[in-house]
């Protein structure tokens, strides 16, 4: 089974705990494999000095089993991008996407949240603009939802920065059982906020 991780220059490392959280998870669950795509192979320059390889660009990125979308400050830039925008409406088509974060915006950007219930960060630093906010104010066919994290069942949207670490572990539950999940959970040390988040009233939405 493989999942896609999709980073671009200026995505927010915390967001790369996605990865993480897969990583440990090939603990729990072997047949588990991970991937970076970028829209270009090669050198990322994320968000505050951090590089890293995406091992695919967009034109040769594998069939993966779910692609999840980062996010950061560069998704201004990626929601403009029709390269981008075009590969999340065929991964969207194939049923396999997802967002954590303001990757939210970018799947916003693309149309395929339309008339659908979808979350993105909330909380901000002034003087800057609340993602959710925007997303309200930019797309208003989007029903937006102030929740850590919403599943319509063709699309995944999590909340924002720590809130990707619940979001991939809604994903493998949905994807490999709640066995796998609390497990890969329990590895992480993260049982206790990983509760705390799902007994919340605003956790699930969709």
């Amino acid at each position: 089974m493989l999942f896609g991780i999709f980073i671009y220059d200026g995505v927010e490392p915390i967001d790369l705990a996605t990865f993480g959280v897969l990583s440990m998870a090939r603990r729990v669950a072997p047949q588990i494999r991970i991937c970076t795509i970028a829209p270009k192979a090669g050198l990322v320059h994320l968000s505050n000095g951090l590089d890293v390889v995406a091992q695919f660009g967009i034109d040769d990125a594998p069939a993966c089993d779910v692609v999840i979308v980062t996010g950061g400050p560069g998704w201004g830039a990626q929601s403009r991008s029709r390269v981008t925008l075009d590969y999340i409406r065929r991964l969207h088509a194939s049923g396999k996407v997802a967002s954590v974060c303001t990757g939210a915006m970018i799947l916003a950007a693309s149309g395929i949240l339309d008339n659908k219930v979808a979350t993105t960060k909330r909380a901000v630093v002034p003087p800057e603009i609340s993602p959710l906010k925007q997303m309200r104010d930019l797309y208003p066919a989007i029903e937006v939802r102030e929740a850590a994290l919403v599943d319509t069942g063709a699309v995944v949207t999590g909340g924002g920065v720590s809130l990707c670490i619940d979001t991939t572990l809604h994903i493998l539950e949905t994807m490999l059982g709640g066995a796998v999940a609390s497990e890969t959970a329990r590895v992480l040390e993260y049982q206790r906020a990983r509760s705390a988040n799902m007994n919340s009233e605003a956790f699930l939405a969709g």
